[in-house]
């Protein structure tokens, strides 16, 4: 049987103590839940600085981790989407209790005190989540004794209602392999974080979103068949259909977020790249 190492805790060396006799490695162990402390952490393959970036995790979010290495490196799985990988063992810290609000602005920044004069100790990009203890004037207090304002804040459960929407958001900011965050995200996390924030479950990769999401439409290059919500993927990457007209996506050929016409977008892929692969309609 073969595993997706993406999303499988498991080494030639060490693996999860629940794969025993599922997978073969020389030792097993039990994982160690820890929260992300940083505003956002890289994720990669390899414990290394200059290891590319795979993904990221945002703050607040949980990590079950197997090893720890005494080069200040953590190997885990993310709880949210299952993805696998090395994150700095700084960016990790014990989890106090579940998260309470998640941020439903684009980013916003975190105070040392009740004040907006005052240098933030850094900046929370859109779902990451907290856990507050008080409110105090226009601030709610986290239990990192950080002070966010209050309206750039929702309760965890609040589930958006349009990814398309939520998508639109991110028009403009950067485009970065691997990201996830409004400093820079790339195709697959865009969508990801769109659909994670009406309550869906989205895979992390466009290759895993292709297959888990939604239900195949038969598309032919009709492009009136098309609507609202739609994602259409290529071999590496996957982009939001906003209208009859056009296209929401994180592409490296602008190194953005962008809008772009729906017609000369299929038409500019297609050249540069590969047709249309499949489209998968959410429902």
């Amino acid at each position: 049987m073969t595993f997706d190492p993406r999303l499988t805790p498991a080494r030639p060396d060490l693996a999860a103590a629940h794969l025993k006799g599922i997978v073969d490695a020389a030792r097993f162990v039990d994982g160690v839940r820890h929260r992300v402390v940083f505003a956002e952490a890289p994720v990669t393959r390899e414990p290394a600085p200059d290891a590319p970036l795979t993904t990221q995790a945002l703050h607040g979010e949980t990590v079950m981790v197997y090893e720890t290495t005494i080069e200040g490196w953590a190997w885990g799985q993310l709880e949210a989407d299952g993805y696998v990988g090395w994150m700095p063992s700084e960016a990790l810290g014990p989890v106090a209790g579940p998260p309470t609000h998640k941020v439903a602005a684009l980013r916003t920044p975190v105070f040392p005190g009740p004040s907006i004069k005052l240098p933030p100790r850094a900046l929370l990009s859109f779902a990451s989540h907290v856990r507050i203890v008080r409110a105090e004037g226009k601030f709610l207090v986290t239990d990192e004794g950080g002070y966010l304002f209050a309206r750039h804040l929702v309760p965890v459960e609040t589930r958006e209602d349009d990814y398309v929407e939520v998508a639109a958001r991110f028009l403009g900011a950067a485009y970065l392999w691997g990201g996830r965050s409004s400093l820079g995200l790339d195709c697959s996390g865009l969508v990801q974080v769109a659909l994670q924030a009406t309550g869906r479950d989205c895979p992390r990769d466009s290759d895993m979103q292709e297959s888990a999401l939604g239900t195949a439409l038969d598309f032919a290059g009709d492009i009136t068949r098309l609507r609202r919500g739609d994602l259409v993927f290529w071999p590496g990457h996957v982009a939001i259909i906003e209208d009859g007209g056009t296209l929401l996506h994180a592409t490296a050929h602008f190194m953005s977020v962008v809008r772009e016409p729906l017609r000369s977008a299929l038409v500019r892929i297609e050249a540069t790249s590969a047709p249309v692969r499949s489209i998968r309609r959410l429902g």
